[in-house]
Order: C-alpha cells, then sequence, then structure tokens
C-alpha cells in the first residue's frame, strides 16, 4: 500500500509539500498541487484518516461509538449520522465499546484518534467521557445525560415512551402488565422502566416481581425471557418489551408455546424499528425518532467542531404507533397458558 513519502517522492516534492498538496492548502501552487495529486492517483494511494496532518490537529473523521454494531435500530443510526459526516467532506468510522475500558473505541476517546465522537455506549463510563472532552475534542452522548463543558446530551423521551405504552394498555383495560428488561446498567432501560412504574401506579395497578424479566435489549433475551414466564404457569394479559428486537422474540416464543398474540395476550414494544411493521402480527411499538436523533448529533457535533456554541441539551420527542398486537380486554385476572 502506497504512502504518502512514496507520493511525495513519485511527485518530486518533500514530504510536507505532498500533506500540503492533499490537504489542499493555498501554500501550494496549482502546478506542485497538481503533481501531487497526479502521484497519487498513479499509486492509488488512500489518505490514512487516523494519521495527523502535519500542520493541523484534525483527521477530518468522527466516530460514533455502539453498544453493538448488528441490530436494525444502530443501521438505521449510523446512515443517518454519516448522511451529516459526508455533507461535512469528514469521515465517520463507527465501532463497539465492548471491552470496556479496553476497547478500541475507548482508545479513540483517549488518544483523540478522531476529531470528536458520538456515544451511544452504557458500558463506556461517565468519568472516560467527562475526562475525554474538550474544546478540541467535543463529545455528543446519546444515551444518557451528563453535566460537563464540551459535552452535549441527545435525549430521547423515555420515560414518557414507558408511560405512553403502558398507559395504552391499561387503557385497553389490561390490568396484570409484564416488563421485559434491557440491561441494569442502561440509561435508556431505567428511563423506560421507570416510565411503566408511573402508569401502573396513577392506575393503581401492582407491579408483579416475576413478571419483571431481563431480555438484554437482544432478540434472543425476548425470546428466553418470555419462554421463562411462561414455563411460571401464569401469564400476565400483556407484556410491555423495553424495546422491539426483545417483542420480536417474545413473539416467537409465544407462537411456539401455542399461546396466540393478541388473542390470549397482547404485546408492545419501543423502537418502531422496520421490522415491527411486517412481523405476524405487526407491533404496536412506541416510535423513537432514530433518524432526527441520529441527524442532530451529527449536527451539534460539526457545530461544535466550528467553534459555535450549543445547548448542553436536547430532548426529542416520541409517540405511540398502534398496529395489531394489542387487543382490548374487559377484565384480566392473568392468563394460562394452552
Amino acid at each position: 500500500m502506497a504512502t504518502i513519502k512514496d507520493v511525495a517522492k513519485l511527485a518530486g516534492v518533500a514530504l510536507s509539500t505532498a500533506s500540503y498538496a492533499l490537504n489542499g492548502d493555498s501554500k501550494v501552487s496549482a502546478k506542485t498541487k497538481a503533481k501531487v495529486l497526479a502521484a497519487a492517483r498513479e499509486l492509488n494511494y488512500r489518505k490514512n484518516g487516523f494519521a495527523m496532518d502535519l500542520k493541523r490537529s484534525r483527521t477530518n473523521t468522527i466516530a460514533l461509538i455502539l453498544t453493538d454494531l448488528s441490530g436494525p435500530y444502530y443501521s438505521e443510526l449510523i446512515r443517518s449520522v454519516q448522511d451529516v459526516a459526508l455533507a461535512n467532506g469528514y469521515d465517520l468510522i463507527a465501532c463497539s465499546s465492548m471491552g470496556g475500558r479496553d476497547s478500541t473505541a475507548v482508545r479513540f476517546l483517549r488518544e483523540k484518534r478522531v476529531d470528536g465522537a458520538i456515544i451511544l455506549a452504557h458500558n463506556i463510563h461517565d468519568d472516560i467521557l467527562v475526562e475525554s472532552a474538550g474544546e478540541r475534542f467535543p463529545i455528543i452522548v446519546m444515551d444518557r445525560q451528563l453535566s460537563s463543558s464540551h459535552l452535549v446530551n441527545v435525549l430521547v423521551d423515555g420515560e414518557q415512551g414507558g408511560y405512553l405504552a403502558t398507559r395504552h394498555l391499561i387503557q385497553k383495560g389490561h390490568k396484570t402488565i409484564a416488563y421485559i428488561s434491557g440491561p441494569s446498567n442502561s440509561y435508556d432501560n431505567a428511563l423506560r422502566y421507570q416510565g411503566y412504574l408511573r402508569a401502573m401506579q396513577e392506575a393503581g395497578l401492582e407491579e408483579k416481581s416475576k413478571w419483571r424479566l431481563s431480555g438484554n435489549f437482544v432478540r434472543e433475551g425476548g425470546y428466553s425471557a418470555t419462554k421463562m414466564m411462561v414455563m411460571q404457569g401464569e401469564l400476565p394479559s400483556a407484556v410491555f418489551y423495553g424495546n422491539d428486537e426483545m417483542a420480536i422474540g417474545g413473539l416467537k416464543a409465544f407462537e411456539e408455546s401455542g399461546i396466540s398474540v393478541p388473542n390470549d395476550i397482547s404485546v408492545i414494544g419501543f423502537d418502531d424499528i422496520q421490522l415491527s411493521e411486517y412481523v405476524h402480527p405487526p407491533l404496536t411499538t412506541v416510535r423513537q425518532p432514530k433518524h432526527e436523533a441520529g441527524s442532530l448529533a451529527g449536527h451539534l457535533l460539526f457545530q461544535m467542531l466550528n467553534g459555535e456554541a450549543v445547548n448542553p441539551s436536547y430532548t426529542l420527542t416520541i409517540d405511540l404507533v398502534e398496529r395489531e398486537s394489542v387487543r382490548s380486554v374487559q377484565a384480566e385476572s392473568g392468563n394460562q397458558p394452552a
């Protein structure tokens, strides 16, 4: 693979001149720039996005750090941030935070290998984010609320979303409602659960611990938690899954157990991923503004990179999407699995 040294040698210029030319610096004449670019094309040279320019501190690259790169929710978020990055002439690196303090993502933050970062990863500790954020390294956080200079929060009103989902079930006549949760250290999960509890308490309904299970925000987790709930021998009237991925796993588990949704039990999810409209039955859910949140996070990051002032926190609203996985009931005292 060709290096910038190879380009400089072929063009017959100094290494610094080649760097200036490749970065469009006005110090280099049009004739010299043309020679350097021709050499770069001949060598099929590709600029290393991690390498700092010799006279600049920017890499023209930003990072999007996610808990997990798989799943439809994350893919839509990546696309929305990438669109903003490309519009600003930047590259985007999306990476997983798996590995915690020893992960590649944390090295990006601590070593400033990119110009700024957008974080949606509950397993990167608050102290790392606060220590990493600086005037020349802005950070947008999407999954928690932190107060620190050069760090901005983009939030979705998850508490209100959990409340809307649970209240919808209650308004349909459901009195026994399970909650399948995400990771215990997830800020989003905590908010959705708080909304669930608020709606239950307002209606004078009791949460039963046996109907609060963890699915870890993944499809397999929702499937396993639902199977466990079925094996207990008594089912609630409805289940609120903390995200659509878990709800889709739950639909499969109910089908395998001979339990009809929504005839025997109602199901509601959270996120409104694309697949939720196409499962059977189509999933009633809470819609998150995924594209809007990613775009806003990207625009705010570039405003900060350009030295513009922004507010410390932004909260986006959500809404309920009614489909076919919830039915009205007259009275519920708990269902028995078929």
